[in-house]
């Protein structure tokens, strides 16, 4: 196979005069020992291996900036074969080392483009061909190869033969008998292997895949001997079957095999039928047994023995094709490499009538200039770029296609299409005319940016290799160029974090590294030389450069900014201008080049038509004049100014920003140390505050145990008639503790109204984490509940939680701040409700006086007790009826009571956190109440 890197890159013998050097050291040191001698060359040895390293890192970085790789997959596109597909998809497609061999590509490419023109096609006989490379190191390494894969030898082996039947055909029907010559002398020298060829096909029918009689007489013998046994066998075993079947051993004859034997079937019951037998399996049921009759053994025997005979015989035949084509490998490998070359000659032939393309020629190496050695010679007219030919030779095809579905369905509509474009003319890509004369060796292309400067460069880099490649050219008439053995290309920003290499950097080491490897043929491209830096040192690195490349490489071309560097051509013939095309009246580049001329980079002109300030061009173009050369020493001068200002400005703002970092330094310490104090304030408040809440809860606690014995020891002595009345004074006495006991109603409106207290701009606030600091907002609160408070100097932002509004001197409690509990609490004391106020009952607080519980009785022990305790309960009292859940009958029955007591007000159903229970509320009875209290 080929390997397109190497053969774009000459074999690196050592100099001629190494070994003349190493004889003279030898004749003016005898001394010198043969160690020394070992040691000089292992050197020259390692820096030749070097250089040679060198020289392919930077092919292969020229090959991806020109893009080969995607002109290599425009031509896979046109393989016939598999192996010419996979060769171009890699860009591993044959490269002339020399001229001469790259001329034997053009003229194999000339006469497949003949033999498609005559033909209409490429050869069909390639569809047959494969890459059987696989199969053949398979068999040199020993393995057995299958049937399919001779056939796919022995079918690629007879394609090939028959390909080159064709090409021939083709010359002998020519009118020049060497028109097709350089096809022909591809495959004249290969060995197609005829009698491996008809080896195989006589032991294999490749349509059956099956090994014939005929492989062997010992293998059709054996096959004879089978088919006979296998009828006795057949005929015996049918024979046993019906007569099972006939003694109603089985419900019909059944013959079969098990355990690669063959048998009947015979019920378990009736095997006494076949005496001497040997079961070889049984049914799944067990009702059914496969069984060998003991006449039949023997044939079975022998079938075994056939087969294993068969077997060996066929693994014989196999082992010897395979080794046949193990043998044959190298011929076999030789003819698929020669079938390659004819399928990718046919591909670039494929490519070029596709493309339009022409033919290039080869500058003579008669070209000469007094003593200067071999010059360049380039006369290119109508180059495209082939990229961008590709894309608009699919556009033109979808548009034909869309206009005339008649040619998209059909094989032969592909050729008819691209025949049909292959005379229309497109504006795009803008073809370009490269002339270079023989003296010029070096050109300096200007011009506008997006003007095609580096198009163009990149186009003249492909057109050279595409040439050593054997490929036509997307050009007119007889384009003519130089061979060159390497092309070396610097385009592109080559910055790289991983090296440490700036833009500058990584433009200039490669640059150094192409002319370490550059010879007296090779082609060098620079785009956008020495920018990157200073614009005086790199014009000067430039010209150097320049000066330097003009006496070592066969054309060097560069594109710049510089116009200093078009004035090389004033000193020198060997240097040439050239300049990207501007069109002053669209202010658009035409991007074609004007040999002979020098283009300005019209910055300020494209700035201006796509709109730009007419302020800033003029100041521009004011810019432009200071920086002439005339006027360098001034620009200095105004710089040096400028630089001082700048510095001087600098230095001011870096004293206010030290003042302003001791001001804010100062305001941190203070805001610092009133925070620590702040932290253990609040730590003894809160320590202090706990203090006072458990005292206060052992207050409460003390007192209510007090009234609730005191409430024991009258219950014991007091009559049934002031039960009520004790149980009320116990209420208002426990009523009375909670009150005492309950937050101040200041606390509690200022901790109610601090929930939705909304500050307001300019309003003064405590500051709650500040321990009550009074700040002023300084910017209304914001839909993130925060709000911003200045505090002294300090403005910082906070939450609406932490800050709390300073209460207006004549600002009262309204009564609907009074808590509801300590309205209820006074009610029940007092005994008396307003007029059109709700009626207040007692506590609703569970206790086991008030409550009844009707669990596990009967419904009329259940109804009887509940209405007693009714009747007898005390006015605006609270009573807990537990009916439980259970089936339900006393739950409704109590339910029912509840509702049509003439004491009951009303009653609460059970809730979620009150299962089985219902609440009851007593009605007010005057009369019975007035009883009491005589009582």
């Amino acid at each position: 196979m080929f390997n397109s890197l190497s053969q774009l890159v000459p074999s690196l013998a050592p100099p001629p005069q190494f070994t003349a050097n190493l004889f003279l050291a030898r004749a003016l040191k005898p001394t010198a020992t043969a160690a020394t001698a070992s040691f000089s060359l292992s050197n020259s040895a390692e820096s030749h291996s070097s250089r040679l390293s060198l020289v392919h890192s930077l092919q292969s970085e020229t090959l991806e900036t020109l893009e080969w790789a995607s002109v290599c997959k425009q031509l896979s596109a046109l393989a016939s074969t598999a192996m010419g597909f996979s060769t171009a998809q890699k860009a591993r497609v044959p490269v002339g080392r020399t001229k001469e061999e790259s001329q034997k590509l053009l003229d194999q490419t000339a006469a497949a483009v003949d033999a498609i023109a005559a033909v209409g096609s490429p050869p069909s006989d390639f569809s047959a061909i494969e890459n059987v490379s696989d199969i053949v190191s398979s068999a040199v390494s020993g393995k057995l190869l299958t049937i399919n894969e001779l056939c796919a030898v022995r079918r690629t082996l007879t394609a090939a033969k028959g390909l080159f039947e064709k090409v021939k055909g083709l010359d002998l029907g020519a009118d020049c008998t060497d028109r097709y010559l350089p096809l022909i002398e591809i495959l004249k020298d290969c060995d197609f292997l005829v009698e491996l060829e008809k080896t195989i096909g006589v032991c294999i029918d490749c349509k059956l895949s099956i090994i014939l009689d005929t492989a062997s007489e010992d293998l059709e013998i054996i096959r004879s001997e089978r088919k006979r046994n296998m009828e006795n066998l057949d005929s015996l075993l049918k024979e046993v079957s019906t007569q099972i079947f006939k003694s109603g051993g089985i419900d019909s004859p059944l013959v079969t095999m098990r355990r690669a034997r063959m048998c009947v079937g015979v019920r378990a019951t009736h095997k006494h039928l076949l005496p001497g037998c040997i079961v070889l399996d049984a049914s799944s049921s067990g009702a059914t047994y496969f069984v060998e009759p003991k006449e039949a053994v023997e044939l079975n025997n022998m079938e075994v023995r056939l087969s294993n005979a068969e077997r060996a015989e066929e693994i014989g035949i196999l082992s010897f094709l395979t080794s046949e084509i193990a043998k044959s490998e190298v011929l076999i490998m030789y003819l698929l490499d020669k079938v390659l070359e004819v399928d990718l000659a046919f591909a670039r032939a494929a490519y070029a009538l596709r493309m339009n393309g022409v033919c290039p020629i080869f500058s003579s190496k008669d070209l000469y200039s007094g003593g200067a050695g071999f010059l360049a010679a380039v006369d290119i007219e109508g180059l495209q770029h082939p990229l961008l030919v590709e894309s608009s030779l699919k556009n033109l095809s979808d548009d034909f296609a869309s206009r005339n579905p008649l040619f998209s369905n059909n094989g032969n509509g592909v050729n008819m299409i691209s025949g049909s474009l292959s005379g229309r003319t497109s504006d795009f890509p803008v073809p370009i005319d490269i002339k270079i004369g023989c003296g010029t060796r070096v050109v300096v292309i200007s011009g506008p940016n997006t003007g095609g400067k580096t198009a163009s460069m990149k186009t003249l880099g492909l057109a050279s290799l595409m040439s050593k490649a054997g490929m036509y050219l997307p050009a007119k008439n007889h384009p003519r160029l130089p061979w060159f053995d390497l092309v070396l290309a610097d385009i592109g920003d080559h910055q790289s974090l991983e090296q440490n290499l700036s833009t500058f950097s990584g433009h200039i080491s490669r640059i150094h590294n192409i002319l370490e490897v550059a010879s007296k043929e090779s082609l060098v491209l620079i785009d956008e030389i020495g920018s990157g830096t200073d614009p005086s040192e790199g014009v000067a690195l430039s010209a150097s450069i320049l000066l330097y490349l003009k006496d070592r490489v066969d054309l060097a071309v560069v594109t710049t900014h510089y116009a200093d560097l078009s004035r090389l051509k004033e000193k020198d013939n060997q240097f040439e201008n050239a300049a990207m095309e501007f069109s002053p009246e669209t202010l658009q580049p035409t991007y074609r080049i004007l040999w002979g001329s020098t283009g300005d980079s019209n910055a300020l002109s494209i700035a201006k038509s796509i709109g730009f300030n007419q302020h800033v061009i003029e100041h521009a173009q004011k810019w432009v004049q200071r920086l002439m050369p005339e006027k360098q020493q001034e620009r200095k001068g105004l710089l040096y100014r400028s630089l001082v200002e700048e510095r001087n400005r600098l230095e001011a703002q870096a004293k206010m920003a030290a003042s302003l970092h001791s001001d804010i330094m100062d305001i941190y310490c203070e805001i610092h140390d009133e925070a620590e104090d702040l932290e253990l304030r609040k730590r003894a408040l809160m320590v202090k505050e706990t203090l006072q809440v458990q005292q206060e809860v052992q207050a409460a606690k003390s007192q209510m145990e007090t009234v609730l014995k005191e409430f024991d020891n009258r219950l014991k002595i007091a009559a049934a008639d002031q039960l009520n009345w004790l149980i009320r004074k116990s209420e208002a006495a426990i009523a009375s503790v909670v009150e005492a006991h309950s937050p101040e109603d200041d606390l509690l409106v200022s901790e109610t109204s601090a929930t939705s207290f909304t500050p307001r701009l300019g309003e003064q606030v405590y500051l709650k984490r500040l321990g009550d600091k009074i700040a002023t907002v300084a910017e209304a609160p914001g839909d993130d509940g925060t709000v911003l408070v200045q505090y002294g100097k300090i403005k910082v932002r906070l939450k609406k939680s932490d800050i709390r509004a300073i209460p207006s001197a004549d600002k009262n409690a309204t009564p609907s701040s009074v808590p509801r509990l300590k309205q209820q609490v006074g009610r029940s004391r007092n005994g008396e409700t307003g007029s059109g106020e709700e009626v207040s009952y007692g506590p609703a607080v569970q206790t086991s006086k008030n409550t009844v519980d009707l669990r596990g009785m009967r419904v009329e022990e259940a109804s009887y007790l509940l209405d007693m305790v009714l009747s007898g309960r005390e006015s605006q009292s609270v009573i807990f009826v537990i009916h439980g859940m259970g089936t339900g009958v006393v739950k409704e029955r109590a339910l029912e009571i509840l509702k049509k007591h003439p004491r009951v007000a009303k009653y609460e159903p059970e809730s979620s956190t009150n299962y089985g229970c219902t609440v009851a509320y007593i009605k007010d009875n005057k009369t019975k109440m007035n009883s009491n209290i005589k009582c």
